[in-house]
């Protein structure tokens, strides 16, 4: 077997649990470093570790950077005041993930689903079920494919990571149909409240970096404020 075959079939088997397990060990990891457990991550951070997973950053590296930042952070003489933002750890990250990336590190292999056929069907159904409430048809049109896929979830769930495509997909047209009916103050207003929070940590991203959690942030904001699900794996939890 070649080596791009290979690392190709690892990705396949440690898709599963290094997907769901990316986001809660990374929220468990900041809020023991930080020392507070009831402490709520932000849409912004949301955002950030999705621009993370997307990225491929691995999810050692991201711990690793949390606590890199937080033992620098601890450091200090003066702290001014609390980390509020796992913002603050961005180039720790990045830095960890370059290391990473020198050393080849790999993952767990697990080939489980982390969810039960049922609770996959009846995920995919609730997402459809409250996008038929909006009468304007591009909801209308992304429900009947959620119902659709809900109706073969024996099939998907032995093909988690092609669903999780297709689920973008339509997120991405769900995040467009909800931003259309959303007013330009409004837009103008998420915009404002994202660059309030993202002033701080600006310095410590590149463009691209910083695009790309934009977006996310923007996306996750218009979904909540129209009360429209989110349809990525990751919130079958």
């Amino acid at each position: 077997m070649s080596e791009e075959a290979e690392a190709s079939e690892h990705r396949d088997a440690d898709w599963p649990l290094n997907y769901f397990n990316y986001f809660t060990e990374i929220e468990e990891s900041f809020q023991r470093a930080r020392g507070t457990g009831l402490f709520l991550l932000s849409p912004l951070d949301w955002a950030l570790i999705e621009s993370w997973r997307s990225a491929g950053i691995p999810l050692e590296a991201v711990l690793k950077g949390i606590d890199d930042a937080f033992q620098k952070w601890r450091s200090r003489k003066q702290k001014h005041r609390l980390v509020n933002s796992l913002a603050y750890c961005s180039q720790a990250v990045l830095d960890a993930a370059q290391r990473a990336i020198s050393g080849g590190g790999r993952g767990t292999r697990n080939l489980e689903p982390p969810f039960t056929v049922e609770e996959l069907r009846a995920y995919l159904a609730n997402a459809a079920r409250i996008l038929r409430e909006k009468p304007d048809r591009p909801f209308q049109e992304i429900a009947a494919s959620l119902e659709a896929l809900a109706a073969e979830s024996e099939h998907h769930i032995e093909k988690l990571e092609e669903l999780e495509r297709r689920l973008a997909a339509l997120e991405d047209k769900l995040v467009a149909a909800a931003r259309s009916l959303e007013t330009d103050e409004s837009l103008f207003r998420i915009r404002q409240d994202l660059d309030s929070e993202l002033k701080p940590y600006r310095s410590k991203m590149t463009a691209e970096q910083l695009a790309v959690l934009e977006r996310r942030y923007l996306d996750s904001v218009v979904l909540e404020q129209a009360k429209l699900p989110r349809l990525s794996l990751f919130y079958l939890r």
